[in-house]
């Protein structure tokens, strides 16, 4: 919303706010009749999430040529009722963008922007950066995650051309409860073609760290091990590229792929995570559907090597479009210790309107060793001796069906609804005894962007 445009100053006023109904029965299969039956933990549950982010905005030409530019935003946000992680009736109002830049050109066509402050980075595909804030819990708004924003970044970018490159210092937005004291630093190198393709390469160093990294007990069995402060001083390089648009034979074809590797010497941390995707648009037929797959995996910790190989996912983009493991699923894995087959159809009816149905076939890449943090750590009686085991002794997690529709109300209005269940695999059905009950959920939301 254009509030002043003169003298070569810019200012506008920015608002988004939307409204989420959310409905889940048999929550994470309904493990806490079985686990926790005295916890009060209820399997069903309806809640309903608000949040509004206001801003404000300017940019300005100096005499000397370069463009300041700054802006200023909040959230916030409240959740109705009792969410997914047993959270209700609660909310937070936060800062969320507070920076300066300043943009100039240089010499042969170069331009540098920099700038520092709170404000949203995404490098690459969103594998390992992307995600800077934290919602729900006592923040509200649990499935919105309206947060993106990084609680401090220093950003600097020399661009030229159709390469870009950038230098940043990160500090993700946490909440309180379960701040890690975290901070990170690298580079971006990218190269974007006009066509669509693009390439590129991210190095990163986590500068300082609480957030622990968990370990297989030996041979799976025990309790896992708890190394507190672990990801202090882990690297990462993530490599990442999409092709152009082809001719000929390959006409309507896309191919992506992602591939990251961490190392930490003091910890004896080696570790991989990638993805690969084709996808293909059958641009003759109505509603232009287009069938995607992927294949992503994260490497999990070999409980037969005193090493570590659980892959940190870091702050990757969790939505079932971009980095997500399932849609359920991902509530419960986090891109660590599986992997997954996934499809995904699209059509657009009109122009207005889009219908995805996706499914994720979901794998433990190593068996008895952790898959999320703390996750099915439990006493398993083999030959009558009690074990306590962590992780799965069947690779077969789940089988996730999504269907989501969006529509365009208008230039300010998007409707998004959805339905999904997870069949639980045999590696979750032997976690606990007695049948394990499909989990199921949907929900529909409005989002109002001006």
């Amino acid at each position: 919303m254009l509030l002043h445009e003169g003298d070569g100053t810019t200012v506008r006023m920015h608002l988004q706010f939307g409204v989420n109904a959310v409905s889940e029965r048999n929550l994470f299969w309904n493990f806490s009749d079985t686990i926790a039956p005295g916890s009060g933990f209820d399997p069903d549950a309806d809640w309903l999430e608000v949040y509004v982010k206001p801003g404000l905005s300017f940019e300005t030409a100096l005499d000397t040529g370069p463009v300041l530019y700054g802006k200023l935003s909040g959230v916030a946000s409240y959740t109705f009722g009792t969410d997914a992680y047993d959270f209700g009736d609660t909310g937070r109002a936060t800062l969320e963008e507070a920076y300066l830049g300043l943009e100039a050109g240089l010499a042969g066509g170069t331009s540098l922007d920099v700038s520092v402050g709170p404000r949203e980075l995404k490098l690459g595909t969103g594998m390992l950066i992307s995600n800077g804030g934290s919602s729900g819990f006592e923040r509200g708004a649990l499935k919105f995650g309206p947060r993106k924003a990084w609680e401090m970044a220093a950003i600097a970018r020399l661009s030229g051309g159709a390469m870009t490159g950038t230098a940043f210092y990160i500090d993700p937005n946490e909440r309180p409860a379960s701040d890690g004291g975290n901070e990170l630093a690298g580079l971006d190198l990218r190269w974007d073609d006009p066509a669509g393709g693009y390439a590129g390469m991210t190095y990163l160093n986590v500068l300082e760290s609480g957030s622990p990294y968990i370990q297989a007990a030996p041979g799976g069995i025990g309790a896992p091990t708890v190394l507190p402060g672990a990801r202090e001083g882990t690297n990462a390089i993530n490599l990442y590229a999409r092709t152009n648009p082809f001719d000929g034979a390959l006409a309507n074809w896309m191919f992506s792929a992602d591939y990251a590797y961490e190392w930490n010497d003091e910890i004896d941390l080696r570790a991989w995570g990638g993805r690969v995707q084709a996808g293909y648009t059958f641009a003759g037929l109505p509603w232009s559907p287009m069938l995607t797959y992927t294949y992503q995996t994260f490497s999990g910790d070999d409980p037969d090597t005193p090493e570590l190989e659980r892959f940190d996912p870091l702050y990757y983009e969790g939505s079932p479009s971009a980095w997500a493991t399932g849609s359920k699923s991902s509530m419960v894995s986090i891109n660590s210790n599986v992997q997954s087959h996934g499809l995904a159809l699209r059509l657009q009816p009109t122009k207005q309107d889009t219908v995805t149905l996706r499914y994720s076939h979901i794998r433990a890449n190593e068996l008895r060793s952790p898959i999320q943090f703390g996750q099915a750590t439990r006493v398993d009686t083999t030959g009558g001796t009690a074990n306590v085991v962590s992780g799965v002794t069947d690779a077969h997690l789940a089988d996730d069906v999504f269907l989501e529709y969006s529509r365009i109300i208008n230039r300010n209005t998007f409707l998004t609804a959805g339905v999904s269940v997870s069949l639980p695999g045999d590696g979750i059905e032997t976690t606990v005894a007695g049948d394990v009950p499909n989990w199921t959920g949907g929900f529909v939301n409005v989002v109002f962007n001006f």
